[in-house]
């Protein structure tokens, strides 16, 4: 690992410890956390390691090999504000954790991202990767529920970005050869084996060339767009409704939305119906994994990333490309964009006896589409992982 050689050039010395968090894959369960709907995820053999080693006077020193910017401060003056840099997600996370754990000792490292930033939950995995290493040099033993909510906290309160905890959940939780099936609204899960007949995949991971920035984008307006049509449509059925940051789709039975629907605006109508549409593909597609039939499950796959494009509207004109090349590459089962949609990547789910040829069509024509994005465009081809090790 690069950080490592990194580390023992700047401090002369080698790390006391590697800390990672896998990046991760949501095939179904696209935009809905939020919501506390329900989720797939597999954690993918890629992601974020910082090696480390502590600091006694509580110094916080991180160089990133993705960003200029060194992130530095102390454990216990962390700006109350965020300050508008990658260290935002740090800052946030060591709050997090400040408020159940005493913390006493620092530590200085090298964070290390394995593949172009954006759509794998890179953000969540940095953090995570972050509070392992702290966790560690402070001996505080997280169980894997708090790692999620303080993960998400920073998140939440400090980033300010009004995701839900599919990442977080996906990044600990996931096992090798096994997909998460999660409801977040109870946090139960289940760990579904892949059937002994289920057709062989690996995961095709194809960045667009443009990387995003999540809580700039318009993520948080999404997530108060489908408040907005639970809490009128709590209205218009004579149900109680309490605080608007308090309400949730999953509060709001289907059949109330089919009755009261066309009385929404129609951006909160075209919302609540792709969440409503993609709750009823993750029961379809767990079943379908269940089952062994990776077809039906690639399929669900792909019509979450129309309902994404066409109900959620999101995705980048160059997301939109790749989606629209993936349905037409032969040995693809199914794929949609990764993550928020306005920008980053698409995942697939692949036959990888297609690998090549699926690497060279999807790369030919996309960059026929947006040839500026030569030499950006990527393709890496990868296998599900287990989540992090607490």
């Amino acid at each position: 690992m690069k950080c490592s050689e990194v580390f023992l050039k700047t401090y002369n010395r080698d790390p006391e410890g590697i800390a990672f968090c896998p990046y991760r894959i949501c095939p179904l369960g696209a935009h809905s956390d939020h919501q506390f709907g329900k989720i797939t995820g597999l954690a993918i053999d890629k992601g974020i390691h910082i090696a480390y080693s502590a600091k006694q006077n509580g110094v916080i020193e991180l160089t990133s090999l993705q960003f200029d910017k060194r992130a530095q401060f102390h454990i216990r003056s962390v700006p109350a504000e965020r300050q508008y840099d990658w260290a935002d997600y740090l800052r946030g996370a060591t709050i997090a954790l400040a408020e159940k754990y005493p913390l006493h000792v620092g530590f200085c490292g090298v964070i290390e991202g394995s593949l172009p930033i954006g759509g794998l939950s890179s953000s969540a995995a940095v953090i995570i990767a972050f509070l392992s290493a702290l966790c560690r040099v402070n001996d505080i033993h997280l169980t894997e529920s708090e790692m999620i909510m303080t993960a998400l906290k920073a998140e939440n309160e400090y980033v300010g970005v009004s995701c839900g905890k599919l990442d977080q959940s996906c990044e600990v939780y996931s096992r090798k050869g096994k997909l998460l099936y999660l409801d977040t609204k109870d946090d139960s899960y289940e760990l579904i084996n892949t059937h002994p007949d289920m057709k062989p995949y690996k995961i095709a991971i194809f960045f667009s060339g443009v990387e995003r920035t999540l809580a700039g984008s318009k993520f948080n307006m999404r997530v108060d767009e489908c408040r907005s049509a639970a809490y009128a449509l709590k209205a218009y059925s004579g149900v109680e409704y309490g605080k608007f940051s308090e309400t949730y789709l999953r509060d709001v039975p289907l059949e109330v939305f089919e009755q009261y629907k066309d009385r929404l605006p129609d951006t909160w109508r075209r919302r609540a119906e792709h969440w409503y549409s993609e709750y009823a593909r993750v029961e379809k597609g767990a079943e379908a994994w269940r089952n062994g039939d990776i077809d039906t499950f690639g399929k669900l796959s792909f019509e979450s990333g129309h309902s994404s494009i066409y109900s959620w509207e999101t995705g980048s004109p160059e997301l939109k490309e790749l989606y629209e090349i993936m349905t037409k590459t032969d040995g693809i089962y199914g794929g949609r964009f990764s993550g928020a949609g306005f920008k980053g990547c698409c995942m697939a789910l692949i036959d990888p006896s297609f690998e090549a040829s699926i690497t060279r069509s999807v790369t030919d024509d996309y960059l026929k589409a947006f040839p500026e994005l030569k030499g950006k465009f990527s393709v890496h081809i990868c296998e599900s992982a287990d989540g992090v090790i607490l």
